[in-house]
C-alpha cells in the first residue's frame, strides 16, 4: 500500500476535493467491460460460449461548482446497461444495479430482459473554513471498513456527513455519520432481506456490489458512526486509526502504519490492525448461516474477530516495483474484515483494504480464519504497464459465515493509454482446492474519460 500524503487522504474521504473546484467542471467516462470464464468444473461452459460471458456498458457525467466562497457542490449520475446483448452473446453482466422483467423470452436468466438502471450517486453540498471542511449528502468515502468500490462498471456511494479537520499539524481529525448506502449488504431486494430477489441472489453478475436500481437503503441496522484520525508528524510514516459504531449491529476498528525507509531507497513497509464485533442482540435481518437461516436477532454471545497484515515493497528504480504480504484473521471470531458496505452481510463477502487482497476474487482474505499471503511485480515495457500477481488464502476451518476453502489467484495485467482512452487485458487463473475447480477468466477493460 503506497503511503498518501495527507492532502490527498483528505480528498480522497470527501470524495471529490471541496478545495480543487475552479467554478464549474464536467467531467466523467464510459466503460465498455467484456469477460468470458473457462471452468473444469463438471458440465460447465467453456470459454467461447455465451453461458461463460459477462459484459457491460456504463456511463457516468459528474458536475462540480463552487457557489460562493468556500462553498461548492456537486452531482453525479450513473447509467449502466447490457445494450441487449443478453439476448445472444452473454448470459452473465458486472453490475447487480439491473432488475430483469421476465416478459420478453429472452435467454438470459431463463427467459428474463435485463433492465437498465439509472441513479444520482453523488449528491452533496461542501463548505470549508478555518481548517475545517463539512460535506454533506451522497458522496463515495475511502475508509478502512467503510468504502466506495470502482473496480466494475459503476461504483457503491454513501449518504453521509463527513466532517474534516487539520488544525492540528500533520493531522487530520475525520467524524462522519453514514445513513443510507446503496452497497450490496444493503440492497432491501436481496431475498436474504426477504425482498424479490436479484441478480446476485441468480449468481448472473460478475461485480454486482451495487443494490438493485441503485437503491439506498438503511446503512446496516441504524447507520454508523466513524472517526479516524491521520497523522504524518514523522515524514516518512503515515498512521491512521479508525472506530466504527454500527448501530444496534457491531462495533470495530482499525489500525495502521505505512512507512518508507530513509536509509533504503525505495524500500516500504506497513502493517494493520482490525477488529471487529457482532452485537449480542444483532438484527442481521434473513440471513443464510452455515448454520441454516438465522432470521431477526442474534440471541447468542458471538466472538470478536482479530486480524493483522504486513507488507513489504520495494521500487527499483526505472525497472519494477515488488511487493509481498502475510495476513491472518482468527478462527474464533464471527464476522470478517471486508467492506461493511458490499458483499452479502457487512464484513462479509466484499472487497477488503487488507495488503493481501486479491486482484480479482475478493472476500477470501478477510474471512474468518484466513491465512493470505500475496506477491506482485509490476512494471513498465514498451509504454505498456504491466502487474504480475500471485496470491493464495487458506480458510482453515468452517465458520457461522464463512466455509473452508482454499483459493490460490494468479493475475497477469497489461494496460496501455491512448490519450483518454484506457485500456487493460487481464488473465486470472484460480484454483480452489475444497471444490477442486479450477477456473480461467479473460477480461477487457475499455475505458474513455472526458
Amino acid at each position: 500500500m503506497r503511503v498518501t500524503k495527507l492532502s490527498l487522504i483528505a480528498a480522497l474521504l470527501i470524495g471529490s476535493s471541496a478545495f480543487a473546484i475552479e467554478n464549474t467542471k464536467v467531467s466523467g467516462d464510459a466503460r465498455l467491460y467484456y469477460g468470458t470464464q473457462d471452468s473444469d468444473a463438471p458440465n460447465a461452459p467453456n470459454l467461447f460460449t455465451k453461458e461463460s460471458a459477462y459484459t457491460n456498458f456504463s456511463a457516468r457525467l459528474d458536475l462540480t461548482t463552487d457557489l460562493t466562497k468556500g462553498v461548492s457542490a456537486g452531482v453525479g449520475t450513473q447509467v449502466v446497461t447490457t445494450l441487449g446483448v443478453e439476448h445472444n452473446l452473454v448470459d452473465k453482466v458486472w453490475s447487480n444495479a439491473h432488475t430483469v422483467d421476465g416478459s420478453t423470452g429472452a435467454s438470459f436468466a431463463g427467459g428474463a430482459q435485463v433492465d437498465s438502471a439509472m441513479w444520482f450517486d453523488e449528491v452533496w453540498l461542501a463548505g470549508s473554513a478555518f481548517d475545517t471542511t463539512l460535506k454533506i449528502g451522497r458522496q463515495a468515502l475511502d475508509t478502512p471498513l467503510a468504502f466506495t468500490e470502482k473496480w466494475g462498471v459503476d461504483k457503491n456511494t454513501f449518504e453521509a456527513g463527513v466532517l474534516i479537520n487539520q488544525s492540528i499539524p500533520s493531522t487530520t481529525l475525520v467524524a462522519t455519520f453514514i445513513g443510507k448506502s446503496n452497497g450490496s449488504s444493503d440492497d432491501r431486494t436481496s431475498a436474504r432481506e426477504g425482498g424479490v430477489g436479484n441478480l446476485n441472489d441468480l449468481g448472473a453478475t460478475a461485480a454486482g456490489y451495487v443494490a438493485a436500481d441503485g437503491t439506498f437503503s438503511t446503512f446496516g441496522t441504524q447507520g454508523t458512526y466513524a472517526f479516524g484520525v491521520v497523522n504524518n508528524s514523522f515524514k516518512p510514516l503515515t498512521v491512521q486509526a479508525w472506530y466504527y459504531d454500527m448501530v444496534d449491529f457491531a462495533q470495530a476498528y482499525w489500525l495502521q502504519a505505512d512507512a518508507k525507509c530513509s536509509k533504503i531507497e525505495g524500500l516500504s513497509v506497513g502493517v494493520q490492525y482490525a477488529n471487529t464485533d457482532l452485537d449480542k442482540r444483532a438484527d442481521v435481518g434473513n440471513l443464510q448461516t452455515n448454520l441454516g437461516v438465522i432470521s431477526g436477532v442474534v440471541g447468542a454471545d458471538t466472538k470478536d474477530t482479530t486480524a493483522w497484515a504486513a507488507m513489504v515493497g520495494y521500487k527499483m528504480k526505472d525497472v519494477a516495483t515488488f511487493k509481498a504480504a502475510y495476513s491472518d484473521v482468527d478462527d474464533e471470531g464471527t464476522l470478517g474484515v471486508a467492506n461493511t458496505a458490499t458483499g452479502d452481510i457487512a464484513t462479509r463477502g466484499g472487497q477488503s483494504k487488507l495488503y493481501t487482497e486479491m486482484w480479482w476474487n475478493y472476500g477470501y482474505v478477510s474471512a474468518v480464519g484466513a491465512q493470505s499471503y500475496a506477491l506482485s511485480a509490476e512494471t513498465k515495457l514498451a509504454s505498456v504497464d504491466f502487474l504480475l500477481g500471485y496470491y493464495n488464502a487458506d480458510i482453515s476451518k468452517e465458520s457461522l459465515l464463512f466455509d473452508k476453502e482454499e483459493l490460490t489467484e494468479v493475475a497477469l495485467v497489461a494496460s496501455k493509454t491512448f490519450g483518454p482512452l484506457a485500456t487493460s487485458l487481464a488473465l486470472i487463473h484460480g484454483d480452489r482446492e475444497v471444490a477442486d475447480v479450477k477456473t480461467t477468466d479473460v477480461q477487457i477493460y475499455l475505458t474513455y474519460n472526458f
